[in-house]
């Protein structure tokens, strides 16, 4: 078997997802697959977030969990936070990236923690 063969949910799914700093950026909660890749199906991205987590849920808890999360956008889009997989040095107890914290996309807790709490505390 290839070395960069992986069975996805297994060694992919709830894993932390970690910056090339050693700083977390979530945990991969879904992922997405390029079914049309002239090799086989490929995972393309990595997904995480609420509403990447809520598409995992069934009923009640799905729609809360996905609601409570696109309320925190602040633009209508509705798709959750995409890692494109290229961005992915290596897989192990942690899946680590090959760029910076800087170099991503907050997440829109964090940006929305930010703006309504963190920003207000004098000297932040």
């Amino acid at each position: 078997m290839a070395d960069n063969v992986l069975y996805a949910g297994r060694q992919l799914l709830d894993r932390q997802i970690a910056t090339v700093e050693g700083r977390s950026v979530g945990k991969v909660d879904d992922l997405e697959i390029d079914v049309d890749h002239p090799g086989g199906p490929v995972v393309s991205a990595l997904l995480t977030g609420q509403i990447a987590l809520g598409a995992r849920f069934f009923g009640r808890m799905s729609v809360w969990v996905t609601s409570t999360a696109q309320r925190l956008r602040e633009t209508g889009d509705t798709s959750p936070r995409r890692i494109d997989v290229r961005l992915v040095s290596s897989v192990a107890a942690t899946v680590t990236l090959r760029v910076p914290h800087g170099d991503l996309e907050p997440a829109d807790l964090e940006r929305w923690l930010a703006e309504h709490f963190i920003g207000r505390i004098p000297g932040a």
